[in-house]
């Protein structure tokens, strides 16, 4: 898949709530996936210590109120996109995040994810 492809099939499957499944069909098995520094896991490597996370953070909701995939902006082969949640989680109560992610994207999988926030 061409990194269009890729960043479309991610933004539909994060809209359906499917991130898992995005992980296991868009992502390479030596995927880095890097967090705003100084937080616990700052830099994953791996599929399914990426999966892993995603689970773990899935797990940890309560209630989705809202949430919003924007379409990714492709460059090359990288990709953007703006997530904005409305989430009640289980052990912090209710959060209303903005975030980008910026994904690489090498033989139709992505290979690096970094996301930006304020904390």
């Amino acid at each position: 898949m061409k990194t269009q492809e890729v960043a479309t099939k991610w933004a539909q499957l994060c809209r359906e709530g499917k991130n898992l499944d995005c992980i296991n069909d868009l992502y390479a098995d030596n995927v880095k996936s890097r967090e705003m520094p100084g937080l616990p896991d700052e830099v994953i490597e791996g599929k399914q210590n990426v999966w892993n996370k995603s689970k773990e953070w899935l797990d940890n909701v309560q209630e989705f109120h809202s949430s919003n995939i924007s379409d990714p902006i492709v460059a090359d082969n990288h990709f953007t996109s703006k997530m904005d949640f409305d989430v009640t989680f289980k052990d912090r109560g209710r959060q209303k995040m903005e975030e980008l992610g910026v994904f690489e994207v090498k033989d139709g999988k992505i290979v690096n994810e970094q996301f930006f926030y304020s904390m």
